[in-house]
């Protein structure tokens, strides 16, 4: 054993004992060193109450169970046999504690350690963050500062909830228990004046390994008024991320479910999963939510519905489940799901869970690498629309692809080879359209096949002309039961071929900006002809500037473009050193035989397609514009669609506008023009303001709307939101939604808050 004693300072040179004595065994931790050094000091020769100047004691040779010990002070001496005086800036640091003090006294005898403040300790929570800190005035202790009673003492959690009582006694090394305290994390003046709220109760425990605030008899006051009553009370303590215990309230008033509460419930149950019960409660209905999630080594799972019994519907009980999740397999396959199910078409758009219009179920494997891709999903769907009955749409899909590339040395370029089997299935029966009404055979089922090889090969010629080339040749074959208008099978083989041409030019301006013009022109051929088919999943083709070179704009492979084709057009890029940038296109499509397929509202029904006009700008200070639109030759518009926004550290805008012209083939049959305004202004570091709105201009009416405010400082998070629906159909009534949430900060319930805090008087 050997004890150091070591000037702080570096003022003295170190004092050595080189004599050692035999001495009995002794508690460790402070009580160790503080002996020793008693021991020592105290042998033949020395002073009874001699002084050794500003010094640290360190015990060496601690057995592997306990950590080193160290006392710093300005002054260390005896007074008297067993008594160990430390004075002037002292701290004691032990098992990752550490205490500072004005005064230290321990007594052998007794093993205790008499403080005098103030007084700061400070020690590791279970998370290993040094986010506690404990202020007193006087305090009695033992050795290891596991036991012992602190006066008019103050406890900071996570560096922003605040405990403070008259007396506070420390428990197995684990426990703080508070006599006559109060806790908040709102600021707290030093005029008096009481924080915005705070919990006053007449013990508080603090169990720092479970990470756990017990409170008994707790009283809630705002301002200094009491509001509410709890004869026990327990809440996590900030360093706490997932507790079981109940989440912040929500009131919710609904014009269809009337007044009612929703109050979560969340269960920790390990590491890897948890479980969030809500249950809501109202006027019309008693609902209860539930969301189940758990983490594996390869994904994670979720499981998240309602039950509710209202008043609404007739039936006894009504609800909804998802089931979704992601999961990585072995060789580099992926595995996702989705599963959705309701018990009624209504169920989501009353309770407002969504507002999707069609249910999607989906499973999906699928691998990508470098250059292979392969995918095989299974597709459920089930209407909500008025319109539709899921009988009669596709309803359940089935999808296998594979694609790979290859890189000939040979030949040069790329090889692509591509296979797809597909599959859609009606649950109707009947082989002939039953209403008549949008020709569709009610029970048709189709099965197809498509292959395809085709070669790629780019070239840049003198000049920086740049020409891509391709040629290929694909066989589609279909299967069409239960429509007695096609035949069963029909197989077409399409060999295609297409030379684009690019031009890029870059000029350099003195300022720095850089202009970017891109000329493109394509010739395009494909063989064969349309085959008798039915057009059941290319029914909206969309033209844009991501298929203005492509080989077919139709989203499907059971419909090919054919006969001669071309496409020209020009890209036009800018880039300011400034931070402007923008982006032009505008391009057009010519067409020998224009396939009947086409809808009115794609702009691809004539020869000369309609002029695709798009751009997008960017500027500094958060700004940006987007925009697409189709114009005929008369340069009217038929279809666009614009989106502007701002964004700064304060505030967002957007404001989006869509124009969609009548077109029976996608059952349109009158204009969409639509505006959507949203935004979102912090008009101080406390307030905050959200609205959204979207207009029908065609029918000059509101679709919905919704104004949010939020009010939140250091301690607290007040929501208020009110929103409304204005849509009607057999399945959804208008209806108006307003809900209010309270949000204690600090706890894991809230969490803390960058706003600002308060301010005193003083």
């Amino acid at each position: 054993m050997l004890v150091l004693l070591r000037n702080r300072a570096l003022a003295h040179p170190p004092l050595r004992i080189a004599t050692m004595r035999p001495v009995r065994p002794l508690r460790t931790g402070l009580a160790t060193l503080a002996a020793m050094l008693c021991v020592h000091l105290a042998a033949p020769g020395t002073a009874r109450a001699q002084e050794t100047g500003a010094a640290s004691v360190v015990q060496q040779g601690a057995t592997d169970q306990d950590a080193p010990a160290l006392l710093v002070a300005d002054r260390v001496y005896m007074d008297g046999p067993g008594r160990l005086i430390a004075e002037g800036n002292v701290e004691a640091l032990r098992d990752g504690l550490r205490l500072r003090a004005s005064r230290i006294v321990y007594d052998e005898e007794n093993g205790t350690l008499s403080v005098e403040g103030p007084i700061t300790i400070t020690g590791s929570d279970a998370a290993g963050d040094n986010s506690a800190v404990v202020l007193a005035d006087t305090a009695e202790l033992d050795a290891d500062f596991r036991n012992g009673l602190l006066s008019s003492a103050r406890i900071m959690l996570g560096q922003q909830v605040q405990m403070a009582a008259q007396q506070m006694a420390r428990v197995d090394g684990r426990y703080n228990q508070l006599y006559k305290t109060t806790v908040s994390s709102c600021h707290v003046c030093t005029d008096g004046s009481p924080p915005l709220w705070q919990i006053r109760a007449e013990r508080v425990v603090h169990d720092e390994v479970g990470q756990q605030l017990h409170f008994e008899h707790a009283t809630l006051q705002v301002y200094g008024v009491s509001v509410f009553y709890l004869p026990y009370l327990r809440l996590p303590d900030p360093t706490q991320e997932r507790a079981t215990g109940f989440l912040t309230p929500t009131i919710r008033r609904n014009s269809e479910l009337g007044t009612g509460i929703k109050l979560p419930y969340y269960i920790a149950m390990g590491d890897d999963r948890d479980l969030l019960l809500t249950p809501y409660v109202s006027e019309v209905t008693t609902t209860l939510e539930f969301r189940y999630r758990q983490a594996f080594s390869n994904g994670a799972l979720s499981v998240s519905g309602a039950v509710a019994n209202d008043t609404l519907d007739d039936a006894d009980m009504r609800g909804y489940l998802q089931l979704a999740g992601t999961f990585y397999l072995p060789q580099d396959f992926v595995l996702r799901f989705n599963i959705e199910a309701i018990s009624d078409d209504s169920y989501l758009t009353d309770y407002g869970y969504s507002d999707e219009d069609r249910l999607k179920s989906e499973i999906i494997i699928s691998r990508a690498r470098r250059d292979e891709w392969m995918r095989a999903a299974l597709v459920h769907y089930h209407t909500l629309r008025d319109s539709e009955d899921t009988a009669t749409i596709p309803a359940l899909i089935a999808d296998l692809n594979y694609q790979k590339r290859l890189f000939p040395a040979a030949m040069g370029g790329e090889l692509r080879l591509s296979a797809e089997a597909h599959e859609h299935y009606r649950y109707s029966t009947l082989d002939y359209d039953s209403d008549d009404s949008d020709d569709i055979t009610d029970g048709r089922d189709v099965t197809r096949l498509n292959v395809s090889a085709d070669w790629r090969r780019s070239f840049t010629l003198a000049g920086g002309l740049r020409v891509e080339t391709l040629g290929g040749l694909a066989i589609d074959s279909f299967y069409t039961t239960q429509d007695e208008l096609l035949p069963t099978s029909q197989t077409g083989v399409t060999p295609y071929t297409a030379v684009t041409l690019r031009w890029p030019v870059q000029k350099v301006s003195d300022s720095g900006s850089v202009t970017i013009i891109e000329p493109v022109a394509q010739i395009a051929w494909s063989g064969g002809s349309q085959l008798d088919i039915a057009n059941d999943e290319s029914t909206r083709t969309e033209f844009d500037e991501g298929n203005l070179l492509g080989l077919t704009r139709f989203a499907s492979p059971d419909r090919r473009e054919h006969g001669w084709r071309g496409a020209y057009g020009a890209m036009i890029s800018q880039f300011h050193p400034s931070g402007w940038t923008g982006r032009l296109v505008v391009g057009q499509i010519l067409q020998d035989t224009p396939d009947s397929s086409f809808n009115e509202a794609s702009g691809l029904t004539g020869q000369f397609s309609n002029v695709l006009v798009a751009g997008q700008v960017t500027a500094p200070g958060g700004w940006s514009l987007s925009a697409r639109g189709l114009f005929d030759n008369e340069f009217s518009v038929t279809k666009t669609s614009a989106r502007a926004s701002w964004l700064n550290d304060d505030a967002e805008f957007g404001a989006t506008y869509v124009w969609l012209g009548p077109d029976q083939a996608v059952d349109r049959d009158q204009v969409i023009s639509e505006w959507t305004i949203d935004g979102a202004y912090q008009v101080s570091p406390n307030w905050g303001v959200s609205a959204d709105i979207r207009y029908d201009v065609a029918e000059d009416q509101p679709a919905s709307a919704g104004l949010g405010v939020t009010w939140t400082n250091e301690c607290v998070d007040v929501n208020l939101a009110v929103s409304r629906t204005y849509t009607s159909s057999s399945v959804v009534t208008p209806s108006t939604d307003f809900s209010f949430t309270i949000g204690l900060l600090g706890f894991s319930t809230g969490g803390s808050s960058s706003a600002s805090s308060g301010s005193c008087r003083n």
